[in-house]
């Protein structure tokens, strides 16, 4: 009785670390796929952030820039205005023009655009491509880093056997797309 009730606490033993052995790694599969998903997902995050953000944000800086344009010079072709005006008349209408292009120009810079310097907004959207193009570089080093472990860990035994059976397939890297090699051009015409 008592080698019969060993051989079964044996067998059932045996069957429960297989099974251990069975469920952690599958859920390591499981995880480490999740982990690919996870890293191309924030591939696409960030592609969508550029997508979102340089186009308006070009714009922004666009009309930054034609704003400050304009205001500076409505100044300047009312500040020579006065100085060609000849007549008392021409000076008086001159000056109401410059007056009117300057309280323009104050007002804009003071209330509404406080920071209204073109050549900050274009700094700005310099780095903010920089860190946008960082961030997609770092997604899609991590999302291949992941990648590379998920497809180690499928091929190494015993976990082989399990991808194989669920049909865990091997994940593909990230490869830059033909043309990636030339450079982006932004145009503010």
């Amino acid at each position: 009785m008592k080698k019969s009730l060993i051989i079964i606490i044996a067998v059932v033993a045996v069957i429960v670390i297989i099974a251990g052995v069975f469920i952690s790694g599958y859920n390591g599969l499981v995880n480490a796929q999740t982990e690919v998903d996870g890293k191309a997902a924030t591939i696409q995050t960030q592609l969508q952030r550029r997508a979102d953000l340089i186009p308006n944000f070009v714009e922004t800086v666009k009309g930054y820039a034609m704003h400050e344009q304009e205001t500076y010079t409505a100044v300047t072709e009312a500040r020579a205005a006065v100085q060609q005006a000849g007549t008392v008349q021409q000076q008086e209408q001159a000056n109401s023009e410059l007056s009117r292009a300057i309280d323009i120009w104050v007002n804009a810079v003071t209330e509404a655009y406080p920071d209204l310097k073109a050549n900050q907004n274009f700094t700005a959207l310099q780095d903010e491509l920089a860190g946008t193009e960082n961030r997609i570089s770092t997604a899609r080093n991590d999302y291949n880093e992941a990648a590379k472990e998920y497809n180690a860990m499928i091929r190494r035994f015993p976990k082989n056997i399990l991808a194989g059976m669920f049909g865990f397939d091997k994940a593909d890297y990230f490869e830059a797309a033909e043309g990636a090699n030339d450079v982006p051009q932004v145009s503010f015409n």
